[in-house]
């Protein structure tokens, strides 16, 4: 078998035409069709090629046998099995983001970036610093020039929508990355990338009833005030919790994803509610970061802290023991997943309009299970 394969990767031939490329030529003796080719029980009607007790088969009849497309570019001498690759700068798009000091989007814009080439985009940024009309202005330019495709993580769903509505009727794709529109907007998008911080934060819910069969009494640190995550995660913990687990207090942070605004909100916490915190959620891990250090500060280590994101931040804290659960997504795979999906409506095809990305569940137990976060 090891020979069979080699064979397809160093001796393949294009089509059912037999031919060695090189900078040289030379005659050479073989035996072919001695070998049949049988897939999945079915005969493949190709003939084969013994040389030198390595069995060879047509390129294409291979990659056909895998379900791979094969083409030929005759100028460059180059097969491609599969995908071809897309010229640079076949289509432009812009990434609108709330902030580049937001550590999960500033990670997401350079995935964006790095892998923009292998689809045949180029990329710009928008980043409003948690300023809508900053957001809305770079949709506007994105339309002025022409633009392909914009991927929207906004600072405020309802203030962008007017942009929307204007990049849409300007023919743009328009990809919605990790922030929902409500239901009467969502026709102003083609598709929505995410992953679901309600499914996400529920499971945390499951997660920690689990832990206290006998019921627990938990604060929460919401991230930013009405957005889309925050209300989320606010809800889908509540939908995850058992009926045990009881809500001391709530509070969102004002300004942002700040972990300073986390710090606060957790020594105001711990002056009212003192020991009968048994569990803080928060809504991001740096601001766990920040929740762990205020703990600390009171004497208060005991304390079950669980965060969402899943970054290099929240790997260490739960690696070191300071915090029990870090509910992780991928971005990597949902910039690929947005690129393929732009690319494909481009390109004239259809695609899901909701695309789910699975979270990973990582504690002491499970971190060793999953990659290091690159963010």
């Amino acid at each position: 078998m090891k020979k069979f394969l080699a064979g397809i990767l160093c001796g393949a031939m294009l089509a059912s035409c037999i031919a060695v490329f090189a900078e040289t030529t030379q005659t050479i003796e073989a035996i072919f069709g001695r070998v049949k080719l049988v897939v999945d029980g079915k005969a493949v009607a190709e003939e084969t090629l013994l040389y030198n007790d390595r069995t060879y088969v047509p390129l294409r009849a291979a990659a056909e046998m895998l379900g791979k497309q094969v083409s030929y570019d005759d100028e460059t001498q180059t097969a491609y099995i599969g995908a071809t690759p897309r010229p640079p700068g076949a289509f432009k798009a812009g990434f609108i983001t709330m902030s580049m000091s937001n550590s999960s989007q500033k990670f997401s814009w350079d995935e964006f970036r790095r892998l923009a080439p292998d689809y045949g985009f180029e990329m710009r940024v928008f980043a409003g610093e948690n300023e809508p009309q900053v957001e809305i202005a770079g949709i506007e330019q994105c339309i002025a020039e022409g633009y392909d495709a914009i991927f929207v993580n906004p600072s405020s769903i309802e203030a962008v929508v007017p942009a929307l509505k204007k990049a849409k009727e300007a023919g743009l794709i328009v990809g919605m990355f990790s922030s929902e529109l409500p239901p009467e907007y969502q026709h102003l998008y083609d598709f929505f990338v995410d992953s679901d911080d309600f499914l996400g934060a529920k499971q945390a819910g499951e997660f920690v009833s689990k832990q206290f069969p006998n019921g627990a009494n938990f604060v929460e640190v919401g991230g930013q005030a009405g957005h889309d995550a925050q209300i989320k995660r606010r809800g889908g913990f509540r939908e995850g919790i058992a009926a045990n687990i009881i809500e001391l207090d709530s509070q969102n942070c004002p300004g942002g994803w700040n972990a300073y605004e986390a710090l606060v909100i957790t020594e105001d916490f711990i002056v009212k509610h003192g020991d009968r915190i048994d569990i803080i959620f928060c809504h991001w891990d740096h601001g766990a970061g920040a929740v762990i250090e205020a703990l600390r500060a009171a004497g208060m280590n005991h304390v079950y802290v669980i965060g969402v994101d899943g970054n290099s931040t929240g790997y260490q804290q739960v690696k070191d023991g300071r915090q029990w659960l870090s509910v992780g997504r991928s971005w990597t795979s949902m910039v690929v997943k947005s690129f393929d999906s732009a690319t494909t409506l481009l390109e004239g095809g259809t695609v899901p309009e909701i695309n789910i990305i699975p979270w990973d569940i990582v504690t002491i137990e499970t971190i060793d299970n999953f990659p290091w976060p690159e963010w």
